[in-house]
């Protein structure tokens, strides 16, 4: 992108008090931003009020720092091969997906793979979930992450905590064509930080063999009110949503909503009637999301083939048979030590020992209180 094209649409994105409706009905009536800078105020006010016309004849605080450091960084490299984008509404790259939206964003920034093509998201879905997930929650989103990997789906999420997190390693553990985006992340921040800094080397291995997408310029920090907002562009980006674990308030059902508005499908994994994580998933369901147990489910609904190894994540055995029976009377649900004597006749002390074996190996997680939680594997 040329300089004087990037000037035009960055001061336009940075006018104060604009916003994307505003800049969208700028760009109809005038055509490129740099023939809205050239419009007299009272041509100004036929399209927006008066103090954004106001706004707009004044060149933003900060703006030519702003443009030489998103020039510095287009021209930057990475590391791991990472290419740097802008597209803008007007670029024949922008993805289609969001132009169906409500409030598609003027400018996108991208980090990625070489061969990305945002375009070319045809087959794709959205996971989403709660920042403290069940360890049964995060290993159920990582195994059906990578199922969709491994059935040449993409999987887009926000990068946060939890949910999201295992969503995007487990799309990257299942590899792939180098011209396949395995996930994409959308995230609060601008693209020079990295939100939560312990997803720093997730990021980087999501630069390398998938996409981040961000809305917000460079050194955009990570404020409350910016993550709700990203959430119209993961739906967006995908043909449906899939909640794995959420609770009643949260912005996974946010993402949710904003998914089904735009009419795309919203798919929810039920859990434990005890787990407040579960919550959000089941009233989703009650609202007439797509209740899934396997990847089969969305792949079903969304119509995309895929090979039959993929359409569910794989349940590993038990790790000998004298413990199934153990993991039987601990079924799915969490459960306390006392709750376990007395369906098992087991003492507190053998049980407390093969339980911490059976955590070692992967097979039990410890929950807060004290309770104890059966892990499915993939």
């Amino acid at each position: 992108m040329e300089r004087e094209e990037l000037a035009g649409w960055l001061r336009l994105a940075l006018t104060p008090g604009v916003g994307n409706t505003a800049g969208r009905k700028l760009l109809a009536a005038f055509g490129l931003p740099s023939q809205v800078f050239t419009q007299s105020r009272e041509a100004l006010l036929q399209v927006v009020a008066d103090a954004q016309a106001h706004a707009l004849q004044q060149v933003p605080d900060g703006f030519e720092t702003q443009l030489r450091q998103t020039l510095d960084w287009l021209q930057g490299t990475d590391a791991d091969g990472a290419v740097r984008r802008i597209v803008t509404l007007g670029d024949a790259g922008y993805p289609a997906s969001l132009l169906e939206t409500a409030d598609p964003p003027l400018m996108l920034y991208l980090l990625g793979a070489p061969a990305f093509d945002l375009t070319q998201l045809g087959r794709s879905i959205a996971m989403v979930g709660s920042r403290n997930p069940t360890a049964q929650g995060e290993e159920t989103a990582r195994a059906f992450a990578r199922a969709f990997g491994e059935a040449g789906i993409t999987v887009i999420s926000g990068l946060a905590l939890g949910i999201d997190g295992a969503a995007h390693t487990g799309a990257l553990e299942a590899g792939g064509p180098a011209d396949r985006l395995a996930t994409v992340a959308v995230v609060g921040t601008g693209l020079d930080r990295v939100y939560p800094v312990r997803h720093r080397d997730l990021a980087h291995r999501i630069a390398a063999h998938g996409l981040i997408v961000s809305e917000y310029p460079l050194g955009t920090p990570p404020l409350n009110q910016n993550f709700p907002k990203r959430n119209r562009i993961i739906a967006g980006l995908a043909r449906g949503t899939l909640v794995v674990e959420a609770a009643l308030r949260s912005g996974s059902l946010i993402t949710a909503r904003l998914a089904a508005e735009q009419g795309r499908e919203v798919f929810a994994i039920p859990g434990s009637i005890h787990s407040p994580q579960s919550r959000g998933a089941h009233a989703l369901i009650r609202q007439g999301a797509k209740l899934v147990e396997s990847v089969g489910d969305v792949l079903e609904e969304l119509r995309f083939d895929a090979p039959v190894a993929a359409a569910q994540p794989e349940q590993a055995e038990p790790a000998s048979a004298d413990d199934s029976g153990l993991l039987a009377d601990l079924g799915f649900d969490p459960v306390s030590l006392d709750s376990l004597c007395a369906r098992t006749g087991w003492s507190a002390a053998q049980l407390q020992a093969r339980l911490l074996e059976l955590e070692l190996e992967g097979h039990v997680a410890r929950l807060p209180g004290g309770l104890f939680q059966r892990v499915a594997r993939g």
